[in-house]
């Protein structure tokens, strides 16, 4: 399964498919098997990088898909 990413209104990053999550020296979280996590985008989450619901009511983003800009070369 491709993997996607839903930026959800006023919460989290839904991330579905086939995934291996690593911290920034490269261990792998157990996601216990799970093809659909949430990460927290609004920085309250008591178990970062993953939502757990803190942003309710202290986060707004209307997410609303744009085109990027070129990049750069």
């Amino acid at each position: 399964m491709k993997t996607k990413i839903t930026v959800n209104n006023n919460g989290s990053l839904k991330v579905e498919g086939d995934l291996t999550v690593v911290d920034a020296q490269g261990n792998e979280y157990n996601l216990q098997g799970r093809e659909v996590v949430s990460f927290c985008r609004c920085g309250l989450s008591k178990n970062k990088p993953f939502c757990d619901g803190s942003h309710k009511g202290h986060f707004e983003h209307n997410a609303v898909a744009f085109d990027l800009p070129p990049r750069k070369v």
